[in-house]
């Protein structure tokens, strides 16, 4: 994977995606005694950076790969991603989903055009599910964090963060799959001067947080967080490239990401995500660590039920 490829991946997808503005809080850059700024992919096209990675793997297939439509498993903002950017396309997009999914996602799915096809709430369903569509119609399966041209795809985000704040000396996301820390990272390696990449997690689904201690990939017995978009795990696409990129992952409280997301909500004025929050309260537990530093946080996304917010 060379600088090149990220340079093609983000002329390719341009014209899909939105250019995200890049906010900061003077209060929150207070309370930290940091220089911290916001890559707000909560304003992305479906609310989440995953549009990005889902333009570009589709837009990577062949004429007649497209003509067979694609199929992805998830409950929540890559289904979103994958119906619009093959809604975008002229693409036809299966989209497996437990039963048990909120009806806030199913309908957006539905407004974006993807065809939802139920199955039971545990990961072998999701998987032979997909499966059985991959041979049906002949789809091509997209995963939501653990692919290359998703990757590459979701490193747009940082890339445009870097083009508009180049004197950043860390970059933190949130970690789920691993999609977009992975990509984040390839483009600090490739597009900054000295740039550290962390990993922000939810204690009680610290995989990563093992897996880099460990040196392979962890699973998770609980799945008991707020943030309900980083409860996968991480794949051995993105895996390697968090080993050789990523400074370390922190983890943080169920309480530190509700406070998080509080402050942003109120003080920033923007709706994200718990699992975005995941993010700014890793800085905040360890503020000592970013004092004085050019701090970028990417805000993975916003899509949450507001009738049904945990503060």
């Amino acid at each position: 994977m060379n600088k090149e490829t990220l340079i093609q991946t983000h002329n390719r997808i341009k014209p899909f995606i939105h250019k995200t503005p890049v906010l900061s809080s003077s209060l929150i850059n207070e309370m930290v005694g940091a220089n911290i700024v916001f890559k707000c992919e909560n304003f992305q096209k479906m609310g989440a950076f995953k549009m990005r990675g889902a333009a570009n793997a589709i837009l990577s297939l062949s004429e007649e790969e497209r003509q067979r439509g694609v199929v992805t498993h998830s409950s929540g903002n890559f289904a979103q991603a994958v119906s619009l950017a093959a809604q975008t396309l002229g693409v036809k997009a299966y989209i497996v989903m437990p039963e048990n999914a909120p009806q806030v996602k199913k309908n957006a799915v539905k407004t974006y055009g993807g065809e939802i096809i139920e199955c039971e709430a545990t990961p072998q369903a999701r998987e032979a599910t997909a499966n059985q569509i991959k041979e049906d119609k002949g789809a091509t399966f997209l995963h939501p964090s653990n692919q290359d041209e998703v990757i590459y795809g979701n490193s747009t985000a940082a890339i445009e963060f870097l083009e508009e704040q180049p004197n950043l000396d860390v970059m933190i996301t949130p970690v789920g799959g691993g999609g977009l820390i992975a990509g984040t990272a390839l483009a600090a390696h490739h597009f900054a001067k000295n740039c550290k990449v962390i990993g922000a997690e939810p204690k009680e689904v610290d995989d990563a947080y093992r897996s880099l201690i460990s040196g392979h990939i962890e699973a998770n017995t609980s799945f008991n967080t707020v943030a309900d978009g980083l409860r996968t795990h991480l794949g051995d696409c993105n895996f390697p490239i968090i080993q050789k990129h990523v400074e370390k992952i922190i983890c943080v409280e169920e309480d530190e990401i509700i406070t998080a997301m509080q402050l942003i909500w109120e003080r920033m004025k923007i709706i994200v995500e718990p699992s975005s929050a995941v993010a700014l309260a890793a800085v905040l537990k360890h503020k000592e660590e970013f004092t004085t530093k050019n701090v970028g946080i990417i805000l993975s996304g916003g899509n949450v039920d507001v009738r049904n917010l945990p503060f």
